[in-house]
């Protein structure tokens, strides 16, 4: 599944968890570092009018499906992928890392909520070493001196795995970033999934998950900040079906 913005295609090139988790496993063994990107709606959205995301968009090595409507856009390209939400990633990778001997930095939201979400991964996955627990200052640019300073605070620790929660496109701009600076490491952009690991936010229920509403139950619970990006989304929906519709008749 391909989305094009302006010359920069960006592709959903993993399409289901085995390819994901082969992916990573292979990269974790040669000691390759990755970035990888969770694409939504939202991002579709901040993708249209800002070069800058693109351009880090179009240079992550792995990009899932984060959200139904990805998935569903998909089909209608005849080119179907699963979809994988960037907090359902966080426990599966990590099992991937523990397994391999690959050791885990926290990097994004608040001091707080980083160390709540280490206790409960270390809890959860037995050998998992997490080395660095970071959260940048408020405003953070990835394009920064305090972005040199974390990106090497990572390498100093020995990480070879980095989820970031910095949301987008700030994330995906410091993984892209940190491909050059840091090659031998693996940054997955996760948005809010550390926060809710951690008890700091609260995720919908599996029910809204199940039924393709978590959209709808997070705009009910905070309608001034997601209702307008929710309409947003909303309003792009019918280019992107003629986008998809496009793909499969080529």
């Amino acid at each position: 599944m391909q989305f094009r913005f302006d010359g920069e295609v960006i592709e959903v090139n993993m399409g289901d968890w085995t390819m994901l988790s082969a992916a990573i496993q292979q990269r974790f063994a040669a000691r390759r570092g990755f970035a990888l990107a969770t694409i939504n709606l939202d991002h579709l959205v901040k993708l249209r009018a800002d070069a800058a995301f693109r351009s880090a968009y179009a240079g992550q090595d792995l990009v899932v499906a984060d959200g139904h409507p990805i998935a569903w856009l998909s089909k209608i390209a005849g080119d179907p992928v699963s979809v994988l939400p960037g907090s359902d990633l966080v426990l599966p990778l990590c099992r991937l890392a523990a397994a391999q001997g690959v050791s885990l930095a926290l990097v994004g939201s608040t001091q707080a909520a980083l160390q709540d979400a280490r206790a409960y991964l270390t809890a959860k996955v037995p050998g998992l070493h997490v080395v660095l627990c970071l959260s940048p200052s408020q405003g953070f640019d990835p394009q920064s001196d305090e972005a040199d300073r974390v990106l090497q605070a990572v390498a100093d620790s020995g990480a070879r795995l980095c989820f970031l929660a910095l949301g987008a496109p700030r994330q995906e701009r410091l993984a892209f970033r940190g491909r050059a600076i840091v090659p031998d490491v693996g940054f997955a952009s996760v948005g809010a999934g550390l926060d809710f690991l951690g008890g700091h936010q609260q995720r919908a229920p599996s029910w809204a998950r199940r039924f393709a509403l978590e959209w709808l139950w997070r705009a009910l619970n905070n309608p001034l900040r997601l209702g307008p990006r929710y309409l947003r989304c909303i309003a792009i929906l019918p280019g992107q079906v003629f986008q998809a519709l496009k793909l499969r008749m080529q």
